[in-house]
């Protein structure tokens, strides 16, 4: 293969039951750049077949054994050759047109980078009214998430993602993204043209209302989680999550 326009970076913990349908969509939102997409799969003390599925359809490898998220994207992204970095997680599929709509914004020279717009793959009133509350929050903080597209150099000119953080790593990366890219008078951007389907496997699990539950009674566990005080939460809720079911970290 040429040299890669763009690196995908996946983390999966034992992923089996989703990884697939995540990596036929990077494929198939590849063709329009020739095939100039490598896709670097971070196994994560993985027990079932993530693995060969990752291998069986042209994946790069890496293995992180860490309980940290930002540590296992970071194992990623340092191997990397792409000049564009998009990550997404294993149980998400991102539409045909993302690669194309990522190029396109980021070749305008007004944009550091940013996220999509999510979908989640069914609905129902709590899930309904979680991602509601979700997406106000992110249009006042002038945030989005999901998937992050950015040009390496600036990844790694932002800091990569934080290590000392256990979860939410990702919002937290985004605002530091942001800073960096006014800098140079660039704005971070949600791309509103293409979008991801990502799982609701935590409300199937936890309930769809567990997000309002976690939030009334688990204030200080969020907070000591965050900063590595408290690893039970982090473990419960992404590390350990179903780990013998296939659901992985996210």
């Amino acid at each position: 293969m040429n040299q890669p326009e763009f690196s995908v970076i996946i983390p999966a913990h034992n992923e089996e039951k989703y990884i697939t349908a995540c990596l036929d969509s990077v494929k198939k939102a590849s063709e329009p750049h020739n095939l100039r997409v490598e896709t670097i799969v971070v196994l994560n003390r993985c027990t079932d077949k993530t693995e060969a599925i990752a291998v069986s359809a042209g994946a790069r490898i890496v293995h992180d054994d860490s309980r940290n998220l930002s540590r296992i994207r970071n194992a990623g992204a340092n191997v990397a050759g792409g000049e564009i970095l998009v990550t997404i997680d294993a149980d998400s599929t991102m539409s045909p047109d993302m690669l194309i709509e990522i190029e396109k914004n980021l070749l305008t020279g007004k944009f550091i980078g940013g996220g999509v717009e999510v979908y989640p793959e069914r609905r129902s009133p709590g899930i309904n009214v979680t991602y509601f509350l979700l997406k106000v929050s992110l249009f006042f903080t002038g945030l989005s998430g999901g998937l992050y597209w950015c040009y390496l150099k600036d990844f790694n000119a932002a800091g990569k993602f934080n290590e000392n953080l256990s979860f939410a790593e990702d919002i937290e990366f985004a605002k530091r993204l942001r800073l960096h890219g006014k800098k140079s008078g660039k704005k971070f951007h949600t791309i509103k043209n293409a979008h991801i389907t990502t799982s609701c496997r935590k409300f199937d699990h936890f309930g769809e209302w567990f997000m309002f539950t976690l939030l009334l009674s688990k204030t200080r566990e969020i907070r000591e989680g965050l900063k590595g005080k408290n690893t039970k939460f982090a473990d419960k809720y992404f590390y350990d999550f179903n780990t013998n079911t296939g659901d992985g970290l996210k």
